[in-house]
C-alpha cells in the first residue's frame, strides 16, 4: 500500500480505522457496550489480521445513536432495533428520491 492509498482512506466512512478501545473512548462508552451492540447485530466490526475488532466512522455514528437511546432508558436490544429501522427508512427514502428524480428527468412534462 502506498502513502497515497493510506491518505485516501482517511475520508472513507467505511474504512475500519478505529480499534475497540479508541472507538469506546470516542463514544464515551465501554468496550462491553460495543460488544453488546455487536451481539445484537447492530454493527459487525471488521477484524484485523490479529483478530481485533476495528470500527469505521459509519459504524461509530450508528453506535452513538444506539448509545443516545440507551442513555434515555431504552433497553439495548430495542435501541438496536430502532436504529436498524431508522437506517432502513433513510435508505428507502434515498432510493425513492432517486426514482423520483429519474422519473422526472425521463418525463419532463409530468414534472410541470
Amino acid at each position: 500500500m502506498t502513502a497515497d492509498d493510506s491518505f485516501g482512506r482517511l475520508d472513507d466512512d467505511g474504512y475500519p480505522a478505529y480499534t475497540m478501545g479508541r472507538a469506546a473512548e470516542m463514544l464515551g462508552t465501554t468496550q462491553g457496550f460495543l460488544r453488546a451492540i455487536g451481539e445484537a447485530r447492530l454493527i459487525t466490526p471488521l477484524r484485523s489480521e490479529g483478530g481485533h475488532r476495528r470500527y469505521s466512522r459509519y459504524q461509530l455514528r450508528i453506535a452513538a445513536r444506539a448509545r443516545e437511546l440507551v442513555d434515555r432508558g431504552t433497553p439495548i436490544e430495542a435501541a438496536c432495533r430502532i436504529v436498524i429501522l431508522e437506517d432502513q427508512l433513510e435508505e428507502a427514502q434515498r432510493i425513492n428520491a432517486e426514482y423520483r428524480r429519474a422519473a422526472g428527468s425521463a418525463n419532463p412534462a409530468a414534472a410541470a
